[in-house]
């Protein structure tokens, strides 16, 4: 494979503890930290680069060859660009396929995002599951080591800060675009007729998440993340969603407390960030895990129904489930690689969660069934 890259346009990444990978720059010229994580994905990139929860975050891709299919206006999942920095063992600077409209260099360089390519990803990988994630810095311009050290050093982390205010939409606004089938744009791949009103919290939302909100039935206003409960149940809901979005879910204080405030009077329904943030509201903890779950392949079994799905996961932090005992919450949800919790349900207060993505976008469909559930509590 030949790369567009510059092999005299060199890019380094400086992790907190020192470890220095120089690779090649594609992308953006730049400098920027940002917590380094890595996803599992094979494909779904550009979704995974406009997916606001990974806000300030430097992805390291773990499959090899990323951009073989180039980029297009259909694929992004939110207004814009939100991950910090973007690491592959090797680009692809020759996409194919019918519709790509640009190469992912082009992409990163149009979105100012800093690209480094042709690095040991499997090295770095190992090396955060040994470590844990930690913050870093990405540099396309600038090599300094001593400079690149001091700037990352005043770089605070995700841990105790509210990033979701920096990415939650500046004011209300409706949504009515369902699922379009790409292979037929002009079908719609939906029969249901409008029937319930959602309000649905912007944390960092996925776009994906609303369409499918829109095609299962839901007329869905988005409101920003600060939004009180006195607003919401002022709109007259059928249901409330809580979306994802990146940070610390524990300094979201204002958000917890509005969730706090809509149980128990509407039907919730809340997806990773929101999820954590249920878990909060009704008293529970959220603990840092040591370096996350992203990826579109990660087995939970529904303890509900005894199978196994594969799902798209994109998170750092967790519920405690044991915070949550005696608080009539059902674990519904749990991740197979480690035993720790991916969902619950409160019947007595209609509300329930899960930490993974059921959306995908990227990823499989095999959990798009909750939000019929969604639909079917908002029926009642």
């Amino acid at each position: 494979m030949v790369s567009l890259s510059n092999p005299n346009s060199k890019a380094i990444l400086l992790l907190e503890d020192g470890t220095v990978f120089e690779g090649n720059s594609f992308g953006a010229k730049g400098q920027k930290c940002g917590e380094v994580v890595f996803n599992t994905s094979m494909t779904g990139y550009q979704e995974i680069l406009t997916d606001p929860s990974y806000n300030e975050q430097i992805i390291t891709m773990t499959y090899p060859l990323i951009g073989n299919y180039g980029t297009n206006s259909a694929d992004t999942e939110s207004r814009k660009v939100f991950a910090a920095g973007f690491i592959v063992k090797e680009n692809c600077p020759y996409p194919s396929n019918w519709r790509s409209k640009m190469s992912l260099g082009e992409y990163l360089r149009k979105n100012n995002v800093i690209g480094l390519e042709g690095i040991d990803t499997r090295k770095l990988v190992k090396h955060i599951r040994t470590q844990g994630a930690m913050r870093g810095i990405i540099s396309s311009a600038g090599l300094n080591i001593n400079k690149l050290r001091e700037k990352l050093q005043r770089y605070p982390g995700l841990v105790g800060r509210d990033i979701v205010k920096d990415v939650t939409s500046d004011k209300p606004y409706k949504w009515d675009k369902p699922v379009i089938d790409v292979l037929a744009p002009e079908s719609q791949i939906t029969n249901h007729k409008s029937q319930f009103n959602v309000v649905a919290f912007d944390f960092g939302m996925k776009h994906n998440i609303l369409r499918l909100l829109c095609s299962h039935g839901c007329r869905v206003k988005v409101v920003p993340a600060y939004t009180s409960a006195k607003e919401v149940l002022r709109l007259k809901p059928d249901g409330v969603f809580l979306s994802n979005g990146p940070g610390d879910p524990a300094a979201v204080s204002y958000a917890i407390e509005t969730i706090r405030n809509l149980l128990g009077k509407v039907p919730i329904f809340g997806i990773c960030l929101g999820h954590q943030l249920l878990g909060l509201a009704l008293g529970g903890k959220t603990y840092k895990l040591k370096f996350g779950h992203r990826g579109a392949n990660h087995p939970v079994k529904n303890l509900l129904t005894g199978k196994v799905e594969i799902t798209s996961q994109n998170h750092g932090f967790c519920v405690d489930i044991n915070s949550l005992k005696g608080r009539g919450i059902e674990v519904t949800h749990v991740n197979l690689n480690d035993n720790t919790n991916e969902g619950f349900r409160s019947k007595k207060l209609s509300a329930f969660s899960v930490q993974y993505h059921p959306e995908a976008s990227p990823g499989p469909h095999d959990s798009q069934y909750l939000f019929n559930d969604f639909i079917k509590l908002m029926s009642r």
